[in-house]
């Protein structure tokens, strides 16, 4: 058996009928036949969209075939657990052009039970906005069922919602349950449990590449709908110069924000019961393990860190923005 070592994997490209070209003009990209590129799927284990490693000895080995032949030494003890030769979460990168729909995810019982799958819960990290772009999360004030369906019925859904300029750097934490969509403009990272399951309230009647209106799923919606206020939908965080610092802490996922300007280093011998996901959101640099090959990362990249490495070295080419995430 081939020792664990820090994994990438080619991106997963998905074009989209809002799909934008941030992917390409940002971050580097090339989608070769496609009209365009709304996502890019970087870490995925969902069924027909698993990531294939792209280099070192497991280079060709799907993600799903490492979690059952190495279990806990990749995910760690207490999230083989929890999930077992589940990988627990997905990474995206998203370019709007157009805004998504507007739409709700359900929690873990409702897809459960429905589509056999786990929930969506998840995180949104802003790469790059367009001046006046805007997203939407969740309720501007507390409603009703009764309330809502007068204003979605009378074409005036989005009075109801909180709609919120958008800059770069901004994170916000996305709630099963909660009403949103992203803007146009919009480059993102978004971190979520490993999940396809999105219910479309509304599409702004439009048409796919066929001519046809995409399916809507209002009476699914209805049910997992959080009808209370959402507040201020930021997730206020202070970035350090020079370390790490938390933004999102939920029952699935936990992420951290590390900025570096110098070689840092950064111990999870503490953490061993996760693996690590290193998302690039800004600049570039060299990760560094012992015994490994290093493995150089940029600006929407992301690196999988097997739970069996305890100890990395981020060297920087150039002030770096990184995404830390472990399972939870």
């Amino acid at each position: 058996m081939e020792k664990l070592y820090p994994l990438t994997f080619s991106p997963i490209f998905k074009d989209k009928i809002w799909g934008g070209d941030k992917i390409n003009t940002i971050l580097g990209k090339e989608y070769p036949g496609l009209p365009n590129c709304g996502e890019t799927w970087e870490i995925s284990a969902v069924p027909g969209n698993v990531s294939c490693v792209d280099r070192g000895p497991l280079k060709g080995w799907m993600l799903d075939s490492l979690v059952s032949e190495y279990g806990a030494a990749l995910t760690g003890g207490k999230i083989y657990r929890r999930y077992g030769n589940s990988f627990p979460l997905l990474v995206k990168f998203i370019s709007a052009a157009d805004d998504l729909s507007i739409q709700v995810h359900p929690d873990d019982s409702s897809a459960m039970a429905r589509h056999n799958c786990p929930g969506k819960t998840e995180m949104w990290y802003v790469m790059d906005a367009d001046s006046g772009s805007t997203l939407i999360s969740g309720f501007k004030r507390e409603t009703t069922r009764e309330e809502y369906l007068r204003y979605f019925e009378s074409g005036h859904l989005t009075d109801l919602l909180m709609t919120v300029p958008v800059k770069k750097g901004d994170c916000f934490y996305i709630p099963t349950g909660r009403v949103h969509s992203i803007g146009s403009g919009i480059l993102l990272a978004e971190i979520q449990q490993s999940s396809d399951i999105t219910y479309r309230i509304y599409d702004y009647d439009r048409t796919d590449f066929s001519g046809q209106k995409r399916e809507l799923h209002v009476e699914q919606a209805l049910d997992v709908i959080d009808f209370s206020a959402a507040g201020d939908p930021r997730v206020k965080y202070s970035p350090v110069g020079q370390g790490c610092a938390r933004m999102v802490s939920s029952p699935y996922f936990e992420t951290s924000v590390i900025c570096a300007c110098d070689t840092l280093e950064l111990s999870y011998s503490d953490a061993g019961d996760s693996f690590v996901i290193y998302t690039c959101v800004e600049g570039s640099f060299t990760l560094e393990t012992d015994g490994n090959e290093p493995v150089r990362s940029k600006a929407g990249e992301c690196i999988l860190i097997p739970a069996s490495v305890s100890h990395v070295r981020i060297v920087p080419d150039e002030p770096v923005r990184i995404l830390q995430t472990t399972a939870q």
